[in-house]
């Protein structure tokens, strides 16, 4: 039996609190999967499974708050993972206990209670009849003797109309009545439809701020002190990654008329969705520069560099609420670019709902900040440990140019590093942002 444990889900994060299970004692789960949302001090993100097998018990409530390394819950090994193989006789064996033939015992009738389900009806099924809306009590069961299957739960929770108790979890039950919002007009995400805590909060920060009959509470309180609390909490890593990490700082403007001129043939070719933006073009720059100058990819750790085993592109995020994340797009180096425009996408529209992965934050290797959409033309950050350099991007603008000798007007972009001292120097530095530079003068290789 394994622990479930509080990740660590960035270096300033020490504690986390455990919002709400997204799973129950006897669910089966595997490597990967969604089983609880924790809130931090910057952002609330869905934790993923360590490996597969059924959850056993749950050993923190909703609510609380503990430590990273803490045990949240214990994972028992799935049956087929932990069973033995049944032990064959011996030659002498079968001869001294020669296997006997029974006769075979006729099914049994299903009884009242196997038909309901009452009896033998295990927690993952009570557990699916509860978010589906559905009367174990009352259905008939087509498993063998009548028994109930999980199969009946869920035709009979895509049978039910408009169960007259809206299936929530008990945290966003809470949250609802401190609120003050109908569970009924909520849009559950949840297993069959269930409302959860993160359905809630979007309802509230999409709904108007102006009191109502059914709202008696201030709405924004709650996200006010949470903006507060990720502000302290950023303020503190920035302080110390200032007093910490002797930063040097780079700049370089880059000619962005070939890059330009390709996306918008590109665009001009392509289905909508396959569309780009000047942000993709940038970040893939970004990240295969970062793979011909690995001396910027990775951590500062012990006192010595240590390279990433990948190039993880960290995007930083501004929230509306206030605050900042930095989600991150793996191997964004391989990625295609249509695929990266779409992950892009996907993580910004993520972050700022609340539906970030722990995988999806914790483990970036180099971040990126690109203010272009807020008419910033340069933009010299704070390196965010343990990494060793932050890239960033300012407005693409027209500027006079002298191009073979005539002066012109081109789109530049301004190309910003900053990097730490003890991992690397100048001269570094300046072979990364060259790089980005040649990069974007063949956007058809990126």
């Amino acid at each position: 039996m394994a622990e479930f444990t509080m990740p660590s889900l960035g270096a300033d994060m020490d504690e986390g609190t455990l919002q709400e299970w997204l799973v129950q004692p006897g669910d089966p789960v595997r490597k990967g999967d969604p089983v609880a949302v924790v809130e931090t001090a910057k952002s609330t993100i869905e934790v993923e499974c360590f490996e597969s097998g059924t959850m056993g018990r749950l050993l923190v409530e909703p609510g609380t708050a503990v430590p990273v390394g803490t045990a949240l819950a214990l994972i028992e090994p799935s049956e087929r993972a932990a069973g033995k193989r049944p032990r064959r006789l011996s030659a002498p064996e079968k001869r001294a206990t020669p296997p006997a033939r029974p006769e075979p015992a006729p099914p049994p009738a299903p009884t009242a209670a196997r038909a309901h389900g009452s009896t033998d009806a295990g927690p993952l099924l009570r557990h699916l009849a509860e978010c589906g809306g559905v009367d174990l009590e009352t259905l008939h069961g087509s498993g063998p003797g009548g028994r109930v299957t999980r199969t009946d739960v869920e035709r009979a929770a895509g049978a039910v109309a408009r169960p007259s108790r809206v299936p929530a979890t008990p945290l966003a039950r809470r949250l609802a009545t401190e609120l003050g919002v109908d569970l009924a007009t909520v849009a559950g995400t949840g297993r069959n439809g269930a409302v959860r805590a993160a359905d809630v909060r979007k309802a509230t920060a999409g709904a108007e701020a102006a009191p109502t009959a059914t709202r008696i509470t201030t709405p924004l309180r709650p996200a006010e002190g949470r903006a507060a609390t990720m502000r302290q909490a950023i303020a503190a890593l920035m302080a110390r990654a200032n007093r910490d990490i002797p930063h040097y700082y780079l700049s370089t403007a880059v000619d962005m008329a070939s890059a330009m001129d390709w996306m918008h043939e590109h665009n001009r070719r392509s289905p909508v969705g396959e569309r780009l933006l000047p942000a993709a073009l940038l970040l893939k720059a970004a990240a295969r520069a970062a793979r011909q100058v690995p001396e910027l990819n990775g951590f500062w750790t012990d006192d010595q560099f240590v390279p990433g085993d990948g190039i993880h592109l960290g995007v930083a995020v501004s929230l509306r609420g206030g605050g900042l994340v930095a989600p991150v797009l793996h191997d964004a180096d391989a990625l295609e670019l249509p695929q990266l425009m779409a992950g892009l996408k996907d993580l910004v529209a993520r972050a700022r709902s609340g539906r970030l992965r722990g995988t999806e934050v914790s483990d970036p290797t180099i971040t990126v900040t690109n203010l272009g959409d807020q008419g910033v033309e340069a933009v010299f950050g704070v390196i965010y440990p343990p990494q060793v350099a932050l890239v960033g991007f300012g407005r693409v603008v027209d500027r006079p140019c002298a191009v073979d000798g005539l002066i012109g007007v081109r789109p530049v972009v301004t190309v910003t590093l900053s990097a730490d001292h003890r991992a690397t120097n100048g001269a570094v530095g300046g072979r990364y942002l060259t790089a980005v530079d040649r990069l974007l003068q063949h956007p058809e290789k990126l």
